[in-house]
């Protein structure tokens, strides 16, 4: 180990406030195995998983046990005679996506690794929990980003892999960070699980909430509920606006202005990156919308951008501001929007020379099955409400997230 020197983390549990500043090393000196993966490539075998760095992301590694490649027996343990993972071995991905790190678990899923992939397993005098999240904090991913800028391809090679400079305190003092922060991960991944099931269970509903291609009646409905459903056409139920506004005349400068790149695709969720008309200085002819209409975005209908407006405001004219007529419900129709059928429809239909974009008459063509108005709105208030609950629910993951991404500036020097 090199010379102590005085540093010390801003953050630092109660117990170890007054215990020795930090240590700084190089990685090469604690730990007892870095290797990266093979460079060869492999048929399809009945062995073990062949891992690549796109298998390593958020903390886990994520295996296709389908589609992902696989190693022959025979090539597995010629190439990892002497490097096959362990429980607790972490894993950092040093090739493409540079620095993203997962520690590998025990499991009944034999795993190898490619050159994308590194391998490093401590020795006594590091806790490997520990490792993981000093090479996660943002002073060791600004090290390993210089690595790989530094390179012809994007990628970090084992010699600067065990030059990184590391800071660390007291192996006890180590297991309590360590432990602290995997408890958080687990948090964070059952968070994300929490969410991951509330849309599938969205996208379960969509399709078995609206009639398949030559049904009457869907496969699953709304108690109380048994009416066939009828064919509608959409320029008999929906009205597109008109209602284009002037934004240089500063009667609309302190609303907000919305078009596709301010939607997330496929969630009716907007980004954190809407401005007002003002700000954004716009200059050309903008569409005034009001709460509850539907913004559609019209360009690239492949990418699924719609939201159900939470607020006035002026939407861009690469958008349709979308309302439904009489005996038609508008919480339907966003629903209706969301389905396969409609997407399929609109991709189909807009896939010409040049920019793919879906036109007025090409809507208006748009034939779907409709149930009572009744029947309308309790889907169309179930998709608001799954909608809702996602939006908590990613709210809650980020909030998480947001809390590692300051204790991992703050736990290490």
């Amino acid at each position: 180990m090199t010379e102590q020197i005085s540093l010390v983390p801003k953050r630092r549990f109660k117990e170890f406030q007054s215990s020795h500043p930090w240590k700084t090393i190089n990685l090469k000196e604690i730990v007892n195995l870095l290797k990266d993966g093979t460079h060869g490539t492999h048929q399809d075998g009945n062995y073990a998983f062949l891992l690549s760095a796109k298998n390593i992301k958020n903390g886990q590694i994520i295996i296709d046990e389908v589609n992902d490649r696989k190693i022959l027996s025979k090539d597995y343990n010629l190439i990892f005679k002497n490097y096959k993972l362990i429980d607790q071995d972490l894993l950092v991905t040093i090739v493409g996506t540079i620095g993203q790190t997962a520690l590998y678990k025990e499991s009944t899923l034999r795993v190898a690794f490619q050159r994308s992939v590194a391998i490093i397993r401590g020795d006594k005098h590091v806790n490997q929990n520990f490792l993981k999240y000093t090479i996660d904090s943002s002073y060791t991913q600004k090290q390993l980003k210089q690595s790989a800028s530094m390179s012809a391809q994007a990628g970090v090679y084992l010699g600067d892999l065990e030059k990184l400079k590391l800071y660390i305190p007291e192996f006890t003092e180590q297991i309590k960070i360590g432990l602290f922060l995997r408890q958080l991960d687990d948090l964070i991944t059952i968070q994300q699980r929490k969410l991951d099931k509330t849309k599938s269970l969205k996208v379960a509903y969509l399709s078995e909430m609206f009639p398949a291609e030559g049904e009457l009646s869907p496969k699953r409905r709304c108690t109380g509920f048994t009416q066939d459903w009828v064919q509608c056409k959409w320029i008999n139920s929906v009205n597109i606006s008109t209602d284009m506004v002037d934004p240089k005349s500063g009667k609309y400068d302190g609303l907000l202005h919305i078009g596709p790149g301010n939607i997330e695709s496929f969630s009716g969720q907007l980004y954190n990156n809407v401005r007002t008309v003002k700000e954004d200085n716009l200059i050309s002819g903008k569409f005034h919308f009001h709460k509850g209409d539907i913004i559609y975005g019209k360009i690239n209908p492949q990418l699924g951008k719609y939201i159900y407006a939470p607020f006035e405001g002026l939407s861009s004219a690469d958008a349709y501001v979308l309302n439904a007529k009489d005996g038609f419900d508008q919480t339907f129709l966003f629903a209706l929007i969301q389905t396969q059928h409609f997407f399929k429809y609109s991709v189909s239909v807009s896939m010409r020379s040049g920019m793919p974009k879906i036109n007025r008459d090409e809507l208006n063509e748009f034939e779907f099955k409709v149930p009572n108005l009744h029947e309308q709105k309790r889907i169309g208030e179930l998709f608001l409400q799954l909608d809702a609950l996602i939006s908590l629910q990613q709210r809650k993951l980020e909030k998480l997230q947001n809390l590692k991404k300051a204790y991992l500036h703050e736990m290490f020097v």
